[in-house]
Parts: C-alpha cells; sequence; structure tokens
C-alpha cells in the first residue's frame, strides 16, 4: 500500500495538530513528508528532460541528454534545480512552501504526541542520536523502500537506472536540497564520520561494479535492526548475541550482596549519569549494582563482555559501534564486563573510551585492574567505585541469608570465618551443599558446608603444589606436651580471628600480618608434614605443599615470579600454605658483596612481603632455624620446634603408627625398639610399613623378626653404618 502524501494523512485525521495515536502512525506521517519530496524530485527530473517511456533509459545516455548536461555551468546532477544551473525555474514554485508546512506539521503533532506521552519510536530515536533534519529526513528517505516498494521503482527512476533501487548519496543528497553548495557541505553527513554512517543507522554499500567508487555513487540502506526497531519489533543485533545478554527492566529487590550504604551512594551518583568503573572479583555484586542503576533510571540493562565480542568475527571496531546503537534503540544502561582485557598500560584506548562517553545514558565497565583516563577531554565524570570482599560478619549475614530456614540449625562461625569467599561465593557453595547433602540422603550439616567450600576455592592452585588431603588427628602424632600446645594454640588463633580483628577492633590497628604465619624447626621425620595435616584437618581446610627449592632460580627475578604465581592462586584458595625444604631461599641473610648477594636478600624480602600480604595461613619449614635473623623471625607469629624424639615418645611413636586391624605376633617389644633404634617418626613408619609387607608375604603375623629386618633395610637407605648387634631377634 502507498504511503501516500501528508495533505492525505490530514484530511484522514481531521484539520488540526492532534497528537499521534502511536508510534507507527508517526513513522508513517514522516515517510509522507519525505513521500512529498520524492514527488518534487519527480517533478525536476519531468522538467529536465527525463522522458519515462523510452523503453531503453537507464541502458544509454543520448545525444540530448550529453549536451544538456555540458551545458551546465556545474555538475548538479540528473536534474538540475533551476537555480541557475540549467532547467526550468517554474517547477520550483510552491514545492518550498509545501515542504516547509508538511514539516512544521509533522514536528507540531510530534511535539503533541510527547505532551500526551505518546510512546514514538523514532522521535525517541531522533532525540538519543542527536539527529538533524536533514539527517533525520536521510534516514527517511532510505527507510522508504523497506516499507513499501513502490520507493525502489521511484528511486531506479530518478537515478535513470533500472538497477539502482537504493537510493545513492547523490540522489539523498539532491533530495534534502535544491542548493548545489548546501549539497556540497551536507555530503560529509554520509563519510565515515558522519552521525548515522558512524552510529551504523544507516549503511552505506556499493554495487561491486567498480572498485573503487566515488561517495556520491555509493548506495544508502538503513540497518535492518533499525528497521524492525522503528516498527516496533525489539531483537538484537545477530553480531551481538554471543556477547551481550538483555536484562529488561524489572523491579528486583535489594541484593545481600551490596550494603545498603553502599546503594544509596551509587543511586545518588547514578542521577548524573555518570562513567562508573566497577573494581573487584567474582561475585562481590558489581552486576547486581548495575541492575539497581539501569531499575532506578527506568531502563533496561545491557551486559556486554568486551573479551567475547573482541574475540568475535565481529570484533570490537565494529563490534562496539553496534552495542552503542543498539543501546540507543532500547534506551538503555550499559555494563561493559571484560573491561581489563582492552586496557593498554592501565588505560582504555582513546577512541573507544570517547565512544562510551558519548553515550547518552549511563556507562559502566567492570574489572580488576585500577586505571585511570588520561588524555581524554570530556564532560562527563568518571567515578571508581571498588567493590570489597566483606569481612567476617558481612560474610557471616550472606550465609545466614542463602541458607535461609537451614540457617539456625547449623554452626556457620568456623565456615564465615575460614573461608573468604565473596557473596556471590558463597551462594554458589550453598547451591553445591545443597546438592551434596541430597546425594548423601542426609540433612544440610557443617560438613556438607565445608566440602562445598573447599570445593569452591581456587583449584589452580594444585598445578604449581601438591594438594594433601588431611587424614591425621590429634593422637596421631606424638610431640612433647608444650610443642602440642603450640599447635592447638595457632588452630585457636585460626578460630579466633572474628573476635580480636572484629569484634575487639585489632583489624584497624594492622595494615598487614591479618594472617598466619609459623615456622616449623626440625629434622626430617619429625613431624612437621603431619602437624600441618592435622591443623587443616581441623580448620577444614585444604591443605598445599610447596617445595621451595622447585622454586628457586638461578635467573634474577624468576624466583619471585614463582611466588608470584603461588601466593596470586593461593589469594582465592582459602588453604594453608605448607612450604618445604625453606632453607634453599631463607638462610641467614649475609652481607652484600656482590649482585648475587644483593638480589638472594630481595628474594627473602618479597618472600616475607607476600607472607603478610596473605590472610590465609602460611607454614615455612626448615631444618637449620639457626640461619634465621632477628629481622626474620619477628615476621612470624609462631616458631615450633620438632625436636628429636627420645626413647619414650619413639615408644609412643612405634605403637601409634599400626592400625587396630594389624595382626601382631605377642613377642613384638615396642620398649626394645624405641631404645635400639635411634629414629625420627618417618622413618619408624617406613620400618613398619616394610614390615607388614613382609609379614603378608609370609601370610605371618607381623613379628619382630620382620621389624628388626625392616629396621635393617631402613639403615642402608638412610648410609648408616650397619652394627648386626641391633638387627639380632
Amino acid at each position: 500500500m502507498a504511503i501516500g502524501t501528508l495533505e492525505d494523512v490530514r484530511q484522514r485525521e481531521g484539520v488540526g495538530f492532534a497528537p499521534y495515536a502511536n508510534s507507527l502512525e508517526h513513522l508513517l506521517a514522516g515517510l509522507a513528508y519525505v513521500d512529498l519530496r520524492v514527488r518534487w524530485a519527480v517533478a525536476r527530473a519531468r522538467a529536465s528532460g527525463l522522458n519515462p517511456d523510452d523503453e531503453f533509459r537507464g541502458l544509454y545516455i543520448s545525444e540530448a541528454q550529453v549536451d544538456s548536461l555540458l551545458g551546465q555551468e556545474t555538475v548538479a546532477g540528473l536534474w538540475p534545480s533551476g537555480n541557475g544551473h540549467g532547467g526550468p525555474a517554474a517547477v520550483q514554485e510552491g514545492w518550498g512552501p509545501l515542504l516547509a508546512k508538511a514539516r512544521a506539521e509533522w514536528q507540531a503533532r510530534t511535539q503533541a504526541g510527547r505532551e500526551t506521552g505518546c510512546p514514538m519510536l523514532l522521535d525517541r530515536l531522533i532525540h538519543d542520536f542527536d539527529l538533524t533534519p536533514p539527517e533525520v529526513d536521510a534516514l527517511l528517505i532510505s527507510l522508504a523502500p523497506e516499507i513499501d516498494p513502490r520507493y525502489e521503482r521511484l528511486f531506479a527512476y530518478l537515478q535513470d537506472d533500472i538497477t539502482r533501487k537504493r537510493p545513492s548519496v547523490d540522489l539523498v543528497l539532491n533530495l534534502l536540497t535544491q542548493s548545489f553548495q548546501e549539497k556540497l557541505w551536507l555530503r560529509r553527513l554520509f563519510t565515515d564520520e558522519g552521525p548515522l554512517i558512524q552510529s551504523r543507522l544507516l549503511i552505506r554499500f556499493s554495487d561491486n561494479s567498480s572498485r573503487d567508487p566515488t561517495l556520491l555513487a555509493q548506495y544508502l540502506r538503513p540497518a535492518r535492526r533499525v528497521v524492525e526497531h522503528l516498527l516496533g519489533h525489539p531483537g538484537l543485533d545477530s553480531r551481538l548475541v554471543n556477547s551481550t545478554e538483555v536484562i529488561p527492566l524489572a523491579v528486583t529487590s535489594p541484593s545481600p550482596r551490596l550494603a545498603a550504604e553502599l546503594v544509596g551512594r551509587l543511586l545518588r551518583a547514578a542521577a548524573g549519569q555518570p562513567f562508573f568503573s566497577f573494581l573487584g572479583g567474582y561475585g562481590v555484586g558489581k552486576r547486581e549494582a548495575a541492575l539497581m542503576i539501569a531499575q532506578a533510571a527506568g531502563q533496561p540493562l545491557f551486559v556486554t563482555d568486551l573479551a567475547a565480542l573482541a574475540s568475535s568475527p565481529t570484533g570490537l571496531d565494529d563490534g562496539l559501534p553496534l552495542l552503542l546503537r543498539e543501546g540507543r534503540l532500547w534506551g538503555a544502561t550499559l555494563y561493559l564486563t571484560g573491561w581489563d582485557a582492552i586496557l593498554n598500560d592501565e588505560r582504555p584506548p582513546r577512541r573507544l573510551f570517547q565512544q562510551l562517553l558519548d553515550y547518552p545514558h549511563t556507562v559502566i565497565v567492570a574489572g580488576e585492574v585500577v586505571w585511570q583516563p588520561a588524555d581524554s577531554p570530556r564532560d562527563r565524570l568518571v567515578l571508581r567505585v571498588e567493590f570489597d570482599a566483606p569481612d567476617y560478619d558481612g560474610r557471616l549475614r550472606v550465609w545466614q541469608h542463602y541458607l535461609g530456614e537451614s540457617q539456625p540449625q547449623l554452626e556457620l562461625a568456623a565456615v564465615a570465618n575460614q573461608f573468604h569467599f565473596t557473596p556471590g561465593q558463597i551462594e554458589d557453595v550453598v547451591a553445591t551443599a545443597r546438592d551434596l547433602a541430597q546425594w548423601r540422603g542426609e540433612a544440610l550439616a557443617e560438613e556438607h558446608l565445608f566440602a562445598a567450600s573447599r570445593a569452591h576455592s581456587n583449584q589452580k592452585l594444585a598445578t604449581l603444589a601438591t594438594k594433601i588431603a588431611p587424614r591425621y588427628q590429634w593422637p596421631d602424632i606424638v610431640l612433647p606436651s608444650d610443642t602440642l600446645q603450640q599447635l592447638k594454640e595457632m588452630v585457636n588463633t585460626v578460630r579466633q580471628r572474628p573476635v580480636v580483628y572484629g569484634q575487639w577492633g585489632f583489624e584497624r590497628k594492622l595494615a598487614l600480618g591479618k594472617g598466619l604465619n609459623a615456622l616449623f624447626a626440625g629434622e626430617s621425620g619429625t613431624g612437621k608434614t603431619m602437624a600441618a595435616d592435622i591443623m587443616a584437618g581441623e580448620l577444614g581446610l585444604d591443605l598445599y605443599k610447596v617445595d621451595l627449592s622447585t622454586l628457586v632460580s638461578k635467573y634474577i627475578g624468576e624466583t619471585e615470579k614463582n611466588l608470584n604465581r603461588i601466593f596470586t592462586e593461593a589469594a582465592t584458595s582459602n588453604a594453608i600454605l605448607f612450604f618445604d625444604e625453606a632453607d634453599a631461599i631463607f638462610g641467614k641473610r649475609s652481607e652484600v658483596k656482590d649482585s648475587h648477594d644483593r638480589y638472594a636478600n630481595i628474594e627473602i624480602s618479597y618472600l616475607l612481603q607476600r607472607m603478610e600480604a596473605y590472610d590465609g595461613v602460611v607454614i615455612l619449614a626448615t631444618n637449620m632455624r639457626s640461619n634465621l635473623d632477628d629481622a626474620f623471625t619477628r615476621r612470624l607469629h609462631f616458631i615450633v620446634e620438632f625436636p628429636f624424639p627420645e626413647a619414650t615418645d619413639r615408644e609412643r611413636i612405634w605403637r601409634v603408627n599400626f592400625p587396630p586391624e594389624t595382626p601382631l605376633a605377642a613377642g613384638v617389644d615396642f620398649k626394645l625398639l624405641a631404645q635400639r633404634f635411634r629414629l625420627a617418626g618417618g622413618n619408624i613408619r617406613n620400618i613398619i610399613l616394610a614390615a607388614a609387607f613382609g609379614a603378608a608375604e609370609d601370610g605371618q603375623m607381623v613379628s619382630m623378626p620382620h621389624l628388626l629386618h625392616a629396621a635393617r633395610r631402613e639403615y642402608q637407605k638412610m648410609g648408616r653404618l650397619l652394627d648386626e648387634t641391633l638387627f639380632a631377634v
């Protein structure tokens, strides 16, 4: 159906400037105004000699046309305007006032529609993209063939070529003005920097018949998403669907991930539509804050992963203008994740940043790297908002919220204290704990929460260190009572952190050192690793054993890089770090005599700094405490000596290392074994295990001959001189 003239529309609506009834009526009225321009152009073309009855028109250029073109002072197009460049001036009479009157009426009724609250999509597009009247007319001219196919034939007629059914830049310019000088000025609208092209409202293309067509010879069409949007069909450009999620406007309840005070500050700041930079890790509430800002503004939220967009076939350079166009069409708040991936020297690309600053609605970028805008002129506020992980009290409240009705029956203090999770991680852990309890057919309990918490802690640390599953308990270790008491005091220190640091205010007094750093000193086999194992089990934490000797490098700076990787991964692992063979790095710091001494000391200092910054438990194991200087020991919370066991302790070690199920011969004398063999606990365990295998092979109970034979093999392995009297029954 033809659109008709604006006069036809007026006759249907009656005299006066009544508001439009809906968005489509407003759009069709705008196209009716454009229809007048097309009619005017047809009149000008006919007056300039285009013969509609010539069946070969558009396939050749006649001699008369050549003479007409040569007679013109300037190149003014196929049909001159009649303003001094050729052609009858009479054709212009009446068209100017008619076009002005039609536009004035369209604008008046548009204003009336705004006042009555009529939702007019084209009017909102004009406002959000800040289009000028010529830009609006150009958009409508390009849109006409998408609404009514008769314009394809009209444009082919006006361009004197039956194959040219889309308006060229030259045709659109001729439809916009009758002044050649103004035409030269308006051509800037269709360059790459012009708002219509840059914002991807219009697509400029060629017919591929020329490798390098001029700007005027290229064609224009509206982006397909723009057409569908103006016709009231919401959607998203298909090139963005894998990187962008559209969250419609909805009323949401306050999120437990956000403090009320932070929400208030954000909403007050958002009233000025600033550029927000959200900093924080996973689950700290950045997305929830963005959703609340969009909700307060009455807008949908676009959530776009910039890293995914950059790696898509569309790419960031083409994808960002598409995103900004879609955001304007929807009137959306933008929430852009993956911001860190596009930073260069902690700065965003200048052109990209400027495009985001020009976006008319709130823009929020989210990452973890601190950055600052530089060398970019702007009138818009750039506000950095840091989302910190909650403290113990905050974590406890989040646990209570997500556990709901299950919470009163659960003791949450330990899990809230020992796992430094963000609110999002806590929500994930609770879901996993419920799944685990359901699978086991049990009621939700603390053990499920601890198991799920360990599962959700960073598991990448296992690629850099050895994960040890705790299997020992206090009765399994044999130590002097004072040493054992020190270990229990360490466990209690971790458990009581919420009271001391939180309720008693010590957290305000300490910038660093809120974790627990300890040194275990003693010979091999005296129980250092077992003690760490028991502590991990008591606290419900994973234990990772790191061999420091494998991290130390002769190349300057490599040791620090290796340590950095360990502590970076450990920061989100909620684990106990057990550094074995610590002698490899922190012997007594020496006087600096050459560059190697200086860098060796730097390695030690770096280790101390990372230990102090780590909020968890770090245990260093060494065989030589004497090599530590005073400055080092001052930074440790505990130094636990693991003495070589005396005969009475060795006897206990022999006894406790036999499982109850092991068949023992009546003649096994643990006291004799303890007195005869001066060995550490690790060696004793080796002997017991070897004796058990020997007895199993013989089909007998474990007896003294098996134990003495195994002891002889252990001595051989250790390189000790063999006194055969020790191994006699």
